[in-house]
């Protein structure tokens, strides 16, 4: 089928996540069907050890599915290998893990940095 997409998620090559307009240190992600001018799409986010994503506010749904690791919220909560989480619309945070994780992230829109 020629509108058919497979990812290979253990052959992609990360690059560093850039989507708003500067690198974050220690974040990469492999775009799948993000679309950075509209902020919708799909991509696998990297964190490496030691790693804070930015705060942030959602402008519309984001969601993500721990594909490995864990990532510790800015309220403690604690998100594992095989969670699925969601954000609504107006909901803001920041996230770090200790030892490192995958995500596979779905977009709605892009996020606004606070």
């Amino acid at each position: 089928m020629k509108r058919r997409l497979i990812t290979k998620t253990s052959k992609v090559k990360f690059k560093p996540f850039d989507n708003y307009g500067k690198v974050f240190k220690g974040m990469d992600w492999y775009k799948i069907t993000y679309d950075p001018k509209k902020g919708q799409g799909s991509y696998i986010l990297k964190l490496k050890p030691n790693t804070r994503t930015p705060y942030h506010k959602h402008t519309n749904y984001e969601e993500f599915y721990i594909l490995d690791g864990q990532l510790i919220d800015k309220d403690n909560t604690k998100f594992n290998k095989g969670d699925f989480v969601s954000f609504k619309p107006g909901s803001h945070h920041s996230s770090y893990t200790k030892k490192g994780c995958t995500l596979l992230v779905f977009m709605r829109k892009k996020n606004k940095l606070l």
